[in-house]
């Protein structure tokens, strides 16, 4: 039977066929619903959200140690966090299979960086598999379970965006009556102490050796000769693209991209006149083929930035111009991406503005507070960043500069990576003003659970990280929960934290408003008899709020009633529909 799916509901799909029974992730665009869908569609499989990706790595490196298949989901950069123990694994190599999903974005859809995750399994020396599209997907997490325990090592399955959330046809199998391996003391293998680890070192490369013989002739590797004057040596979504700009030129597509065969890369290359070789963001393969004497021709005319299409391929193989487009004389307005109506993050920022702050911020919904009208947030390097850098600031120029700096770090990033930097704070006497965003769910990444919210993947009870009684135990006495909408509650504590001379947190607590449980009534609407026209209700940058005819209104299909507006107005001019002003 065939089904349309996504590529990650289709390598969701893949491990529940290969027997899998722990899977253990963090929430990162684009591989955020291979999780998802497991904890939904799949019961047979223990899944579960961990704190962060290091954590869900040792999870189901735990689990294959354990006897049993395993998987941990993360995005690229997701990949940088698990890089510690996954490096180890290694060398350990597994009992279970194991698998780590790692979904690159191209095109920074919704990333900070176009990092290429090939280049942690050539690091690692762990083997990357690319799928190109559903079926590939299912097939190839179901079969690198059988390659994980054939050659005793992770298995890295690199997606990218659009094979991550792209459909196709799939056919689907049957779970396989997977046993679980009976474990042993083993600590030659197992623990990674120097003297060991010398022994297992020479074992990965001897795996190495192996693997890439093995992708001579392998399940996941296909030549396709036609007409032989153009050859294509390509991966992953650019093997789709390649063979639409190009369908009479022949192919070798790759499938194993680490280790890679050099016997079929030279075979291939006997076969044909020309070689180009299509890959999206680093010259990973194109490095290989040169290092063994195969001319090739590859970041030469394409690009290392962003993603590839058919068109674009055409005219740098081809010479073809692109395809004629429509011009449209009107200047068209851009569309940046906006917190939602109701975000409890923008009251908060709105204040951090008014005072001129200067904010360390991180990774979440709340970085968008970066963007005009709020203009709040400065800096922003990676997920738990912000404290690290508030304190950095501090010892760099001194106390009087920064009490002006504040970190900002979501309730879910806190417990990511946020609670170190907390520490290092207390620890080396530091004095910043950490504000953590509690809008009781993980945002960023579509509202999955994480330690704070109480609930688990799957949504049941569970206990409850207390911010206030962790920070506290970490060393921070003066911890002030605030709502970010009560405008001058928030500014008057803003104003007294970053003038003590010591550590201490906020919590801007407030529920995000897309969830189910909350529900603000009726709309806002503007009495025009008593707006002034200032226009301050505009500085919040609400997406419902706008001018029409030089007068400020306010759009009901958008706006949810928040009334963080009916705050910021200083005339009263703005009111709940269905109410009188004041």
């Amino acid at each position: 039977m065939k089904k349309l799916m996504l590529g990650n509901e289709a390598v969701a799909r893949g491990a529940y066929e290969a027997g899998v029974t722990v899977v253990s992730s963090y929430p990162g665009t684009p591989s955020t619903e291979v999780t998802e869908i497991i904890s939904k569609q799949y019961d047979e499989i223990y899944s579960e959200w961990a704190c962060n990706e290091k954590v869900a790595s040792e999870v189901a490196i735990g689990a294959s140690f354990g006897g049993a298949r395993s998987m941990s989901a993360m995005k690229h950069v997701g990949l940088n966090v698990a890089a510690d123990p996954l490096y180890t694994a290694s060398y350990t190599g597994v009992n279970g299979g194991l698998v780590v999903v790692v979904a690159d974005d191209p095109g920074l859809h919704s990333s900070q960086n176009e990092q290429d995750t090939r280049n942690h399994g050539k690091a690692s020396k762990i083997p990357v598999i690319e799928p190109s599209d559903s079926e590939e997907c299912k097939e190839f997490t179901r079969l690198a379970y059988d390659l994980s325990e054939k050659f005793d090592t992770p298995i890295i399955l690199r997606l990218t965006t659009r094979v991550a959330h792209s459909q196709s046809l799939v056919e689907v199998g049957e779970r396989v009556d997977y046993k679980l391996k009976d474990v042993e003391k083993n600590p030659g293998k197992y623990v990674m102490m120097p003297a060991m680890a010398k022994k297992r070192h020479i074992a990965v490369e001897e795996r190495c050796r192996e693997i890439a013989e093995y992708g001579y002739d392998c399940p996941f590797n296909k030549m396709e000769i036609n007409d032989t004057k153009i050859g294509v040596i390509t991966c992953g979504i650019s093997y789709q693209y390649a063979k639409e700009a190009l369908p009479n030129a022949s192919f070798l597509k790759l499938g194993i991209t680490y280790p890679i065969s050099e016997k079929l890369v030279k075979e291939f290359a006997s076969k044909v006149d020309k070689i180009y070789v299509i890959e999206e963001l680093d010259p990973f393969v194109e490095e290989f083929c040169k290092s063994i004497g195969v001319d090739v021709i590859g970041k030469d005319i394409f690009t290392l930035i962003g993603e590839y299409n058919p068109q674009q391929i055409r005219a740098a193989i081809l010479g073809e111009a692109l395809p004629e487009h429509i011009e449209v004389d009107e200047e068209i307005p851009v569309r940046p991406p906006v917190m939602c109506p109701g975000c409890p993050h923008r009251g908060m920022y709105y204040i951090l503005k008014k005072l001129k702050l200067t904010v360390c911020g991180d990774i979440g919904c709340y970085t968008l507070g970066a963007l005009a009208p709020l203009n709040s947030v400065d800096y922003c390097v990676c997920m738990g960043a912000g404290i690290g850098m508030a304190h950095g600031m501090e010892k760099a120029r001194g106390r009087e500069f920064t009490k002006n700096v504040v970190a900002v770090i979501g309730d879910s990033t806190f417990i990511h990576s946020g609670i170190t930097g907390l520490i290092d704070v207390v620890y080396n006497k530091g004095v910043s003003t950490v504000i953590i965003l509690d809008n009781s769910i993980t945002g960023m990444t579509g509202h999955q659970q994480n330690p704070t919210t109480g609930y688990t993947i799957k949504g049941e009870p569970t206990k409850n990280v207390d911010l206030i009684k962790l920070a506290n135990a970490v060393g921070i006495e003066r911890v002030v929960v605030a709502d970010p909408f009560d405008l001058d509650n928030f500014e008057k504590v803003v104003r007294t934290e970053i003038e003590i001379a010591e550590p201490s947190v906020i919590i801007s607590q407030r529920p995000c408003a897309l969830l189910k449980t909350v529900n603000y009534g009726a709309p806002c609407i503007i009495e025009h008899d008593k707006c002034k026209n200032c226009k301050m209700c505009m500085g919040i940058g609400c997406p419902a709020i706008f001018v029409n005819d030089g007068s400020v209104r306010i759009d009901a299909s958008q706006c949810n009633g928040c009334t963080l507006c009916m705050n910021v107005c200083k005339f009263g001019a703005i009111k709940k529909a269905g109410e009188e002003c004041e």
